[in-house]
């Protein structure tokens, strides 16, 4: 196995929501806002290399939205997803699986592209097939009001009508192994309906894809909750679990939306779970 740092585009997003009920004064000290109010955000991916498989887990938000879209998102930088493949030494047709931790807009909007003469749509990874899971499928294909705009009908039904889209079995467990995957994954229901967090064993060490759990190391304290969050009590609840076993199991924790650090590590205080150490991806494995 070899696993790949995927940097899908930099954008931008309100500091407020970010941190919720957290005031500025506090959050900007990690966090620091433009005169805008938004703070710096990575799409950064993973992709994992292993036998005849290639799996790609999320796609960033992608390119095929207007002008207006983008302009409330602010995209920054030069990354992209096709030139970050093609930077690890892949095609964007070589990736056999895309594993989606949830459908939201920033995680999904890659999974699907404008074909050539923009008359319609087509998949991004035309031999993938992209995994969800039934709840999460039915929560995002019909929405409730708060999270209605991040479930874009563009990125979801084509994956369908394509017959590219593929179930996980139900979990019964908050940790369990993921069918068809050569690793666990964590599912949490804060943020969204069973948003998923795979959990994969590499090189003697457990590296765990925050997704929207922990976006940036600015979220480790538990009441640091971002103002997206459907059930934030519950985000509470998980957190807690989550981080005491992060600190207790020396778990190395792949940040998706930290646009600063990749990986970090976190360690129990006097104060409870905060960050230890910082690690570009390279420096831990080569």
């Amino acid at each position: 196995m070899v696993l790949h740092p995927i940097e899908a585009g930099n954008f931008k997003l309100d500091g407020g929501g970010m941190f919720g009920v957290v005031p500025k004064t506090i959050w900007q000290r990690t966090n620091p806002a433009d005169a805008n109010n938004l703070i710096d955000i990575a799409a950064r991916c993973l992709l994992i290399e292993e036998g005849n498989k290639l799996t790609l887990i999320d796609t960033g938000m992608g390119h095929k939205q207007s002008d207006k879209f983008f302009g409330y998102y602010s995209p920054w930088g030069s990354y992209n997803l096709k030139d970050s493949i093609e930077k690890a030494g892949f095609s964007m047709d070589e990736i056999t699986d895309v594993f989606l931790s949830h459908l939201h807009f920033d995680h999904v909007g890659g999974a699907v592209q404008w074909n050539k003469d923009h008359s319609g749509y087509e998949m991004a990874f035309k031999n993938a097939h992209f995994w969800t899971n039934k709840n999460h499928w039915k929560w995002a294909t019909e929405p409730n009001a708060r999270e209605k705009a991040s479930f874009l009908k563009e990125n979801l039904q084509p994956i369908k009508e394509a017959g590219q889209l593929r179930f996980l079995r139900d979990n019964t467990q908050v940790v369990e192994r993921a069918s068809d995957f050569n690793f666990e994954v964590f599912y949490a229901d804060g943020h969204t309906e069973k948003q998923m967090l795979p959990m994969i064993q590499y090189q003697g060490k457990t590296v765990v894809f925050m997704g929207d759990l922990l976006p940036t190391t600015g979220h480790i304290p538990l009441p640091y909750v971002m103002g997206y969050d459907t059930r934030p009590l519950l985000t509470l609840e998980e957190k807690a679990y989550f981080l005491n076993l992060a600190a207790s199991q020396g778990y190395y924790l792949f940040l998706e939306h930290d646009a600063q650090h990749e990986v970090i590590t976190v360690k129990q205080t006097e104060k409870g779970v905060r960050l230890d150490q910082v690690f570009a991806f390279s420096e831990l494995f080569n």
